[in-house]
C-alpha cells in the first residue's frame, strides 16, 4: 500500500533596492535548488512636488516586481503543464484557478 508522505523545499527570494533621482528599482532573484533562477524588476517613480519618501518607492518597486515574478512563474507552471498534459494551459485559466491545480 502506498503512503502519500509529505514533502518540504525551500526557494528563496532575493530583492535588491536602489533609488536615483526619485526614481526607485527593484530586482527580485528567485532561487530553486533545481538551480531554477528567475528575475524580475518594478520601478516607481517620485512626482513632481511629492515629498520623497524612498520606502514608499521601495514598497511601489518591490510589489511590482514580485508580481512580476508570480507572473513568470504562472506562466512556467502553464508550459510545464501543457508538456506534461499534450493540453494547452494558459496563464489565464491558472491565475483565475484557486483550486491548487
Amino acid at each position: 500500500m502506498k503512503t502519500n508522505s509529505p514533502t518540504a523545499t525551500t526557494w528563496w527570494v532575493e530583492v535588491f533596492l536602489g533609488e536615483t533621482e526619485g526614481h526607485s528599482h527593484a530586482t527580485a532573484h528567485l532561487h530553486t535548488h533545481d538551480r531554477t533562477t528567475l528575475t524580475a524588476t518594478g520601478t516607481a517613480r517620485l512626482h513632481p512636488g511629492e515629498r520623497d519618501v524612498p520606502e514608499i518607492g521601495y514598497e511601489l518597486a518591490t510589489g511590482r516586481a514580485l508580481a512580476n515574478l508570480a507572473h513568470q512563474l504562472m506562466a512556467g507552471a502553464a508550459d510545464d503543464i501543457t508538456g506534461v498534459t499534450d493540453e494547452p494551459v494558459s496563464t489565464a485559466e491558472l491565475e483565475s484557478s484557486n483550486n491548487g491545480g
